[in-house]
């Protein structure tokens, strides 16, 4: 797995230029995406040039543009990496 160093800013851009390629290669123009999404067209046309936009909102675009798939793997458990990791116990909270 690569590892890259990315602002919070630069990653906002890169995840708004790549919702805009696949809005573009669905064919959709932020009209259409706006009608098929429920969110407003100047929303997206913010996001899009600016990378800002609500979570609520970016979950609607992925789902109108089929890429709902990737956010399951945001915050999901990573694979233990070593022995030590598989006999560490989960914390429980509340409890150390």
């Amino acid at each position: 797995m690569p590892i890259t160093f990315q602002t919070p800013d630069a990653l906002l851009k890169t995840i708004a230029a790549q919702a805009k390629a696949q809005r573009l290669a669905a064919n959709f123009t932020r009209r259409t995406l706006a009608e098929k999404s429920g969110v407003a067209e100047a929303s997206i046309k913010r996001f899009e040039t600016t990378g800002q936009i609500g979570f609520h909102n970016l979950l609607k675009l992925a789902f109108a543009l089929n890429c709902m798939d990737n956010f399951n793997r945001l915050f999901a458990e990573k694979p233990p990496q070593t022995i030590a990791d598989l006999q560490t116990t989960t914390r429980q909270r509340g409890s150390l």
